[in-house]
């Protein structure tokens, strides 16, 4: 890892808008899954940080003004560490039957973006990223896992959406 990777860490936020109350009958194979997911998640290889509430996740935490949103955020050493954990055991098996409990959306639901080490951020700085990649595509602001750039590419300007190239050992 260079220097530079290792003054990065992977922020990730996604959302989803649930087609039923959480506490419905239709939900409970999700209900019942978080601990055990999000337990899996804390103990991978690569993982740093996680958003959650008193309640140990993040689905009471509010996003975009909509109450029927939900959010996860996170923090990763890198995109390789987050896509091993996103693609194997019970997180691919819930991935696969997310159309049962979430609406689907047709703009983007997940952004990528790289903070300083240690930083955690905050809901409203994932939602501001979510909404630069739905107005702009994949920038080093925010970016996709099929569209990722380096950690240190670029950083927020005083104009909302754009950027500005910085060096990576900046």
């Amino acid at each position: 890892m260079t220097d530079t990777a290792a003054a990065y860490e992977l922020a990730q936020v996604n959302i989803a808008r649930l087609r039923f109350p959480l506490d419905s009958p239709q939900l409970k194979d999700f209900v019942d899954a978080l601990d055990s997911v999000n337990a899996t998640a804390d103990g991978s290889a690569g993982f740093v940080w996680r958003l959650q509430s008193d309640s140990g996740n993040a689905t009471d935490i509010p996003v975009l003004g909509d109450e029927w949103l939900i959010v996860n955020m996170s923090v990763w050493r890198d995109t390789d560490a987050l896509t091993a954990f996103m693609y194997q055991g019970r997180h691919r098996e819930l991935l696969g039957r997310r159309r049962e409990w979430f609406e689907r959306l047709e703009e983007a639901v997940t952004a990528l973006w790289w903070v300083p080490a240690g930083h955690r951020p905050a809901v409203a700085e994932a939602e501001d990223r979510l909404l630069h990649l739905r107005a702009h595509g994949p920038t080093p602001y925010a970016f996709t896992l099929r569209t990722s750039f380096p950690p240190g590419e670029a950083v927020r300007s005083g104009d909302p959406g754009e950027t500005v190239a910085v060096s990576r050992s900046a």
